[in-house]
């Protein structure tokens, strides 16, 4: 018994560090590159907003640093 507690302990070891590895070494940079890729397709879109004079929704693309991500509400279809 105490041998079957001692290797479900090292699986889960291993799979905890293996999840974190994995997290760390591909899951936040690309969370970093999206981020960048938004931020550049925000600027883009107020471009052309800009460009062919409209105004953008009262409640314009924002990063939120409080929350970690986007406010998309002006995405949202106007009825």
């Amino acid at each position: 018994m105490a041998v079957l507690t001692r290797i479900v302990s090292c699986t889960n070891f291993v799979v905890a560090t293996s999840a974190l590895a994995f997290q760390v070494g591909v899951l936040y940079p690309w969370h970093k590159q999206l981020d960048e890729d938004f931020e550049k397709l925000r600027t883009e879109h107020l471009r052309v907003l800009k460009a062919i004079g409209e105004r953008p929704a009262d409640s314009t693309v924002q990063h939120h640093e409080h929350r970690g991500g986007w406010d998309l509400s002006w995405l949202k279809m106007r009825q």
